[in-house]
């Protein structure tokens, strides 16, 4: 996959205790999992070719780890605009457990109590976004699911909760670029393993 302009790979994070399980995991700083671990060090190869001018993590252990093992650490910056949502009242539940007592509740919609809306993510994810197209260059970054699937629909001009239309598994990378020209973002490629 090649492009006569700039493209930004996102990486999500390895595997962790609260991902394999599905709970909600937005500020509580994980560690990654073993299998996790063995993930992100796969990274490398799968990225093996590609020069980036600019490395972003968000701060959370799991992302800088991932990043880390993925050997892009060094010369990476931390974001705090990175960080997955904070999810306030319903850190660490699942979706079922938010369901039992909140029903028909989406993230993308609703956003948390005592936590992030989802404007508040979009608008982070703006600022990102803002320092991509300044950049205009090729970059990498690493960061959470919900997060960057906010990004992904911003990036396309779709209003916040178009995250909801995008999955993320761990580990897994996804381009964003452009097709025509600068006018047109769009995403090339999404959620590979």
């Amino acid at each position: 996959m090649s492009s006569a302009f700039p493209t930004i790979h996102l990486v999500r994070h390895g595997e962790t205790a609260w991902s394999l399980s599905g709970q909600h995991t937005g500020r509580t700083d994980m560690p990654l999992t073993p299998a996790g671990e063995a993930a992100a060090r796969g990274v490398a190869d799968r990225l093996k070719g590609l020069s980036f001018s600019g490395v972003w993590s968000s701060p959370s252990q799991r992302a800088w780890r991932t990043c880390e093992l993925a050997g892009f650490g060094a010369g990476a910056i931390r974001k705090d605009d990175l960080q997955e949502w904070d999810y306030g009242a319903y850190e660490g539940l699942t979706t079922r457990q938010i369901l039992a007592e909140r029903p028909g509740w989406t993230v993308f919609r609703d956003g948390c109590p005592g936590g992030e809306s989802t404007a508040d993510v979009g608008a982070r994810a703006d600022r990102i976004i803002a320092a991509l197209r300044a950049a205009n260059a090729d970059m990498l970054i690493f960061s959470s699911a919900h997060f960057l699937r906010v990004l992904a629909a911003r990036w396309l001009g779709l209003p916040p909760q178009g995250g909801a239309l995008f999955v993320l598994d761990t580990t897994s990378i996804s381009v964003l670029g452009y097709e025509h020209d600068l006018s047109e973002p769009v995403i090339r490629r999404w959620n590979q393993k």
